[in-house]
């Protein structure tokens, strides 16, 4: 999932206050497992800004996913008079969101951070870094461009001691892990080619697929 985090209240509260009403809108899925951008926390951003200014009008609303234009559209309904939507999603939901509505400011009240996993109740740990050319079904599931620290390609470097990585004791090497990863699935013959050269994605990126586009369809043989 996408992890991200609110921003500071001050500045949210800088963001938004040439604005008398708001349109506060909230994310079901990502920031919401996150704990960033759910229904409680809707409920904890309006308190907060109405309690530091009694005259602002905050306008709730949660969808479940701001980066799909077919719940986007739910948010018309709540448009109204609101004069700034202050989204509670990822960048990319603040951005979405934007192209749907260019004559209405939307501002992000959370800062993106990463993708990654739950790793225990409230710690997430990035595992991905969406490089669009996934190499994990020759490192054992462990992905060494998000998980080492260099984003190496090629094995450990020279700074690794007692499986920790050199930037910090409490970040275990990824290469190590990859080891015995692949020593486990009886796959160290990965160990011993090439390292492999990365494609690594241009941006802005884009993936198209014809047969979900619609009024397209596509036929077999």
């Amino acid at each position: 999932m996408i992890i991200a985090e609110q921003k500071t209240l001050a500045e949210i509260q800088d963001m938004v206050s040439p604005y008398h009403k708001i349109l506060l809108a909230g994310c079901g899925t990502c920031t919401a497992f996150c704990s960033a951008g759910g229904p409680e926390q809707v409920d904890q951003l309006a308190e907060a800004l109405v309690s530091q200014n009694k005259d602002m009008v905050v306008e709730k609303t949660v969808i479940p996913r701001q980066c799909a234009e077919k719940f986007i559209d739910r948010l018309e309904k709540k448009m109204g008079d609101n004069e700034v939507i202050l989204s509670m999603a990822c960048g990319n939901g603040v951005q979405a969101v934007a192209g749907r509505f260019p004559d209405k400011p939307v501002l992000p009240a959370l800062n993106t951070q990463f993708i990654g996993v739950e790793k225990e109740p409230g710690v997430w740990t990035e595992n991905c870094m969406a490089c669009g050319d996934c190499i994990l079904w020759r490192t054992g599931g462990i992905c060494p461009v998000a998980r080492c620290a260099k984003s190496l390609l090629n094995g450990a470097c020279g700074g690794a001691s007692e499986g920790h990585c050199e930037v910090s004791k409490d970040t275990p090497c990824a290469w190590q892990e990859i080891y015995h990863a692949l020593k486990r699935l009886n796959q160290l013959h990965y160990l011993k080619g090439k390292p492999q050269v990365k494609e690594w994605p241009i941006h802005p990126g884009k993936v198209v697929r014809e047969d979900l586009r619609e009024g397209e369809a596509t036929t077999g043989d």
